[in-house]
């Protein structure tokens, strides 16, 4: 208003450099601090970066899913073993954990890691009839890759090496939408169709030729104080040959879903079920008008299903 009137607007204060360079420094000083934060915890336990952690699962995996040429393999795990040690020379190992001993504890599982998921890969063929191929569902299917990640993360963790499994795992989870703890424990001939939602939590043990839809969720019940169920059995035991629809959730440490169990779309369960149950939501009552409606509309709103 002041400048439409012809007055000049107000000059800003000049630039006090000498009162700049103490402000960065003061902040360069807060951002280095090590008086004991949960930041600066983190720095003394060490962690990789995550681009070299992920850059390093995805050869893994394009390896162990699509490499069938040995020379190629020849030339290309040693690099991968060396990357591995390099790797966890920036963690903080736990007591006894060797970096030696852990590079080859996880290449002498590789050959059992690919057999699993040979056969992940047979399930989701054998029980997606979209599937035209195995090439299709190896390639573009987002559970197969959130899976192979896993098999990957879960060898890792079980070995004890810290921080990098859960890398792995939450990379996986953010392409796919799919979130796998690394310290579960699933069996063989394992699918995941669709996937998007898919939670199955680092307690969870899961059986033989399980199949879950989108949406499932397979976590716990938590008081607000977490750290105080760490180490505790916390996710549900699905057992062999169970099928769970969209939406379900299964809850608990102590919560067990029988053998051959059926689970429909949007149950919710904190409690065992016997094994060959069927459990399903009672179907809502929906209510249909045509109120106002000619019969020539009525005929466009007749679909054979």
């Amino acid at each position: 208003m002041l400048a439409c009137l012809g007055e000049a607007p107000p000059q800003e204060p000049a630039l006090d450099h000498h009162r700049h360079d103490d402000t960065l420094e003061a902040t360069v000083l807060a951002l280095a601090s090590t008086d004991g934060d949960a930041l600066a915890k983190a720095a003394v336990e060490g962690y990789p970066e995550r681009e070299d952690v992920v850059d390093w699962t995805e050869r893994v995996l394009r390896l162990v899913l699509f490499q069938r040429d040995a020379n190629a393999l020849r030339s290309e795990l040693p690099d991968l073993a060396d990357w591995l040690r390099r790797i966890l020379a920036s963690l903080s190992l736990p007591a006894g954990v060797d970096a030696d001993a852990v590079v080859a504890r996880f290449f002498e599982r590789l050959p059992a890691v690919r057999a699993l998921l040979a056969e992940d890969v047979e399930a989701a063929f054998d029980g997606d009839p979209a599937a035209r191929s195995y090439a299709e569902i190896a390639a573009a299917y987002p559970s197969v890759s959130a899976v192979a990640t896993y098999r990957v993360a879960h060898e890792l963790h079980r070995i004890g090496v810290p921080l990098v499994p859960r890398i792995a795992s939450e990379y996986a989870h953010a392409r796919t939408g799919i979130d796998i703890h690394p310290g579960a424990r699933i069996g063989r001939r394992f699918f995941i169709d669709h996937g998007t939602g898919v939670v199955i939590g680092e307690t969870c043990e899961i059986g033989d030729r399980v199949m879950l839809y989108q949406g499932v969720t397979l976590g716990a019940i938590a008081p607000r104080h977490g750290q105080m169920l760490r180490g505790v059995k916390r996710h549900p035991t699905i057992e062999d040959d169970v099928t769970i629809y969209a939406g379900a959730t299964i809850l608990g440490g102590e919560t067990v879903i029988g053998r051959g169990s059926v689970i429909g779309g949007n149950v919710w369960l904190t409690h065992s079920v016997p094994a060959c149950s069927k459990v399903q939501v009672e179907p809502p009552r929906l209510q249909v008008q045509r109120d106002g409606c000619c019969e020539e509309q009525a005929e466009q709103l007749h679909w054979d299903i």
